[in-house]
């Protein structure tokens, strides 16, 4: 079978593709994403756009250096009201986001890109929207205490996979996406180019 890479060293997205069953190889993209982000920005791109394009960075970087793999990349994105919100680096970061984020309503556009011979050859994104309840700044100190570092790995602050759940009124759209890889289109793709078993 054809060897899937996935581009990214995200413990969700690895988490993802080991729980279903994938066989694949890790390798990192060495992309600045950073540096892309500000392009992007500054060419009047949106939070979508630059997840499409980080992802796509990604596979096609390390598709380069193993041009017979299947590589796939992914991104996502955090847009609440049209702006892009990166990861934060501290927990009180942290916290500031989740108060941010708190009776309203956010994007998260999660792309995905499968390179080939260092061209994309395929890609998909969704856009769940999730509407975070008015969440007491008791229970988001104590969420932020339970689950600590960990969260800062996760743009908005909150993981679904755990009592992350608790701080929303409403989910709309593909819980892979959420976290981060929109999984079902993605095991089709590698069906239909041998890496999986049909």
């Amino acid at each position: 079978m054809t060897p899937v890479v996935l581009a990214s060293k995200s413990p969700s997205r690895q988490a993802i593709l080991r729980a279903a069953g994938v066989p694949f190889e890790v390798a990192a993209s060495g992309v600045d994403e950073d540096a892309v982000k500000a392009r992007l920005l500054g060419a009047g791109q949106g939070p979508r756009e630059i997840a499409d394009h980080l992802a796509e960075a990604k596979a096609v970087a390390v598709s380069k250096a193993m041009p017979g793999a299947i590589v796939v990349g992914a991104d996502q994105t955090l847009d609440l009201g049209g702006e892009l919100y990166d990861k934060v680096e501290t927990m009180s970061e942290g916290r500031a986001r989740l108060r941010t984020l708190r009776s309203r309503s956010h994007l998260l556009h999660s792309a995905v890109v499968v390179a080939q011979h260092g061209m994309p050859i395929w890609r998909y994104l969704e856009s769940p929207r999730l509407v975070m309840r008015a969440a007491s700044d008791a229970f988001i100190d104590a969420y932020l205490t339970r689950h600590g570092e960990a969260l800062l790995g996760s743009v908005g602050v909150y993981q679904l996979e755990n009592d992350g759940a608790q701080l929303f009124d409403e989910i709309d759209g593909d819980y892979f996406a959420i976290l981060g890889l929109p999984l079902l289109p993605l095991l089709a793709l590698l069906r239909d180019k041998g890496a999986l078993a049909a």
